[in-house]
Order: structure tokens, then sequence, then C-alpha cells
């Protein structure tokens, strides 16, 4: 069993070969795949493919990058959209300081919006942080999110501040960059934090994992990172690929 927690079968990258990855999805031993949204379009999406699938799941939410488009109205349709059949989450929802694609007043506020939808639905959160640790971590904190659970997605954070988001009841997800040779800091993480707090995902077709960096990351190779988790862990690959899916179902809901 192996669960890719995260990943975009939505993303344009797949449009004109979506049924040979979902092919290879099927081929493979890959039991769920969690299809996430970034805006209203691509969320749409992933429930339209967790209909679709019996192994895929769906996230609905608006990206920091796309939170210059966000309105009313729009929150208006994700809470919709949230409602509907095998949704088990809103994201991914955050900061993003590095791009800065959407000004950060803007990231801000629709962050809290976000975080608030959640809660009023009791869904878990799946946060996007990346160069904006000290205000994710305390706007997660004033909106009080942490009486739903947070996944903090693709973790690049240190090795303290994982220990403290773990103490405050959130899960970690390890994503394709584990494998890369300069990880040491990730590889720090991983070796801190117990198992039960840990999945792994591709955030395809992001972040393709060694040996295949460079090319167009898909679901099935998120075997590379569950492995790369058991060489660093010392533990058995069907340890951490049964572990890793069993933490995911639970963290969202998935009987």
């Amino acid at each position: 069993m192996l669960f890719d927690s995260h990943a975009h079968l939505n993303s344009e990258k797949y449009a004109n070969d979506l049924d040979e990855v979902v092919k290879r999805i099927e081929e493979a031993s890959l039991s769920y795949v969690m299809d996430v949204g970034f805006d209203l379009e691509s969320s749409v999406l992933a429930v339209g493919h967790a209909q679709k699938y019996p192994w895929c799941y769906a996230a609905v939410g608006c990206h920091p990058h796309d939170a210059k488009s966000m309105d009313e109205n729009t929150m208006t349709m994700f809470k919709g959209l949230a409602k509907k059949p095998k949704v088990m989450a809103i994201g991914e929802i955050g900061l993003d300081y590095f791009y800065d694609r959407s000004e950060r007043e803007e990231q801000r506020y629709w962050f809290r919006r976000q975080i608030q939808l959640a809660l009023e639905l009791k869904l878990p959160i799946i946060i996007h942080d990346r160069d904006a640790h000290g205000d994710v971590l305390s706007i997660l904190k004033e909106e009080g999110a942490f009486a739903t659970k947070v996944l903090m997605h693709c973790y690049s954070g240190s090795k303290e501040q994982a220990e403290q988001y773990v103490k405050l009841g959130a899960t970690l997800s390890v994503a394709g960059p584990v494998t890369f040779k300069n990880a040491h800091k990730l590889v720090e993480v991983v070796q801190a934090i117990s198992i039960e707090h840990l999945l792994v995902e591709t955030d395809a077709p992001y972040l393709t994992p060694e040996p295949f960096r460079g090319k167009r990351n898909e679901p099935v190779f998120v075997k590379y990172t569950a492995e790369k988790l058991a060489e660093i862990k010392g533990i058995l690959y069907e340890e951490v690929a049964t572990k890793t899916a069993e933490n995911a179902k639970r963290f969202f809901g998935i009987e």
C-alpha cells in the first residue's frame, strides 16, 4: 500500500496524456492519490477526478500565487466544492514569499479566510509555505488552525521548526527533494521526526525525485521518496509505504 498524499493530476502538464498517467497509477502498487487544487478551475478538475477514479481523492483551495484572483464569490464556490463526495481537505493554501506572485497582504488575507472555511467545515488543511515560515506559523496559531488537522506539504523548514509543528499536532509531508544529494537539512528532519508524523508525496508534475530528476513528475514516482525515507530511517521500504499510507488515510479521514 502506498499513498501519494499530494499531486496535481489537474495540472495542464497532464492535459495531453492523463489517460496514460492514470494507467501507470493503476498498474503500480499505488493505492491512493490526493489530487490537490490550487485555484478554482483546478479544484473543479480535482473533484471530477475523485468522482471518476476509485483511488483518487480531492482537496480544494487557492494557492498563494493565485490569491490575487480571489473574491467572496470564489470563496462561496470553494465552500460548495468542499461539500462534494471524496473532497477531504482544504488546500493547498498558505504563503509564498519566494515568488510573490500575489501581494503579501492579499496572500495573508485569503490564507486566513480559507483556514476559517476549513474550521467551519471541519476539514483538514494542506499548507504551502515557501520563505514565509514565521508568518505561516503565526497565522495558523492566530486562526486556531490546530483545532483541525494541519499538513505541512513538501516540508522545507528546519529540524527545530519540524519538531515545533509536530508538538502542535501537525503532520509533515516529504517530497522528491529528499532524494537530492544536497538535501542535508531535509534528511535531518526525517531522522528527527517519528514515522508516525510523516507522509510521502510527489507534488507531481513538480519536484521529480532521483533518478528521474529533470523530467516531469508522476504519482508513481512516490515510491522513490518512500525508499529514501526507509534508507534514512534504517527500516524496510514496505514499512514506510504501509505506515505513511495509514497516516495519510487517518489524516484525511479515509476509511
